[in-house]
């Protein structure tokens, strides 16, 4: 117990750091369901995409030797900016493409159409990549090094700072844009009812590539950091961590942007308390392989107990 104990302060900054990621690929996810309610699973393979953007235009930077002229916290905004906006246009796009023409059909088929644009995305960089690099694995630059460690057994890096901090401040926007704003507005009115917002004088089409746009965009963002928090990167390391997210968007509640947040930073907590202590608390029975199925048992549970997650509502008959 005394081990749980000292591990416990670095374990909670572990959850977090990992949790923020959840929670922001997680506000992809909420985003598309509650103005379309269809699950975009090509949202984890768009969060891929993202952290190959960053991390090629933090290499390129590095290769032509501006990253010398650049503070770290510049390199950050500049590699961040092109995950976000690349992945953004990607989002407008695969929507155009895959799900606008099908908008009208079983909600079976635009979920096939998702699956199909996720593989195609999986090859398409993996394709490039290796013809580009000769190899499927990127590494991404150090931007950030050392940390703070305020007791001799917790450490928080310096880039786990940063990544909480960007993160905070992305979902603070997002809330204060959907919640404030004039296109906000739009945007919950869509959610609520198309067709009344139609004529009311909405364009429906603008602002479902809208929700795209900032959609992909969070997943290109958190894509970019997490290349940046654990530097290796492949063209399926958003497979696992997409599945993850999207349980943490139900857990919080799907359709909700604060419960996709809540929902993302517990998963991340839980997930990183039984990496570190399944082993100690089974006696060796268990250990940080079974962290994965932690997180589908709660996925399980929460479906079973609480299917509207901890801040969503239980759906209603639109008017």
């Amino acid at each position: 117990m005394r081990e749980i104990a000292q591990m416990f302060p670095q374990v909670v900054v572990d959850g977090l750091t990992l949790g923020f990621v959840y929670a922001l690929v997680a506000l992809g996810y909420t985003m598309i369901y509650g103005v379309l309610e269809f699950i975009n699973f090509a949202h984890s393979e768009v969060f891929m995409f993202g952290a190959f953007a960053g991390t090629e235009v933090l290499l390129a930077l590095k290769a032509s030797g501006l990253m010398a002229t650049f503070t770290p916290v510049g390199s950050l905004f500049v590699s961040l900016l092109a995950g976000t906006v690349l992945t953004g246009l990607l989002g407008v796009v695969m929507e155009k493409i895959a799900y606008r023409p099908l908008r009208s059909a079983p909600r079976l088929v635009p979920l096939i159409s998702a699956i199909g644009v996720s593989f195609f995305l999986q090859d398409a960089v993996r394709l490039v990549e290796g013809l580009w690099h000769n190899a499927f694995y990127v590494s991404a630059p150090t931007l950030f090094a050392g940390g703070w460690s305020p007791s001799p057994t917790v450490r928080i890096p310096t880039k786990s700072m940063i990544l909480i901090l960007v993160c905070l401040g992305i979902m603070l926007g997002l809330s204060l844009f959907v919640g404030r704003t004039k296109l906000g507005k739009a945007l919950r009115a869509v959610a609520q009812d198309q067709a009344t917002s139609s004529l009311m004088g909405i364009n429906v089409d603008r602002i479902i590539s809208l929700t795209f746009l900032i959609g992909a965009g969070l997943g290109g963002a958190a894509g970019t950091l997490f290349s940046l928090q654990y530097t290796l990167i492949h063209p399926y390391v958003g497979f696992i961590l997409g599945i993850k997210a999207f349980t943490a968007a139900v857990f919080g509640g799907i359709g909700s942007i604060p419960g996709a947040m809540v929902g993302g930073v517990l998963l991340g907590v839980f997930e990183a308390f039984a990496s570190a202590f399944l082993g100690p608390l089974t006696h060796g029975a268990f250990g940080a392989e079974y962290k994965d199925v932690f997180a589908f048992i709660i996925l399980i549970l929460v479906l079973i107990f609480k299917p509207s997650g901890l801040l969503g509502q239980s759906a209603t008959e639109k008017a």
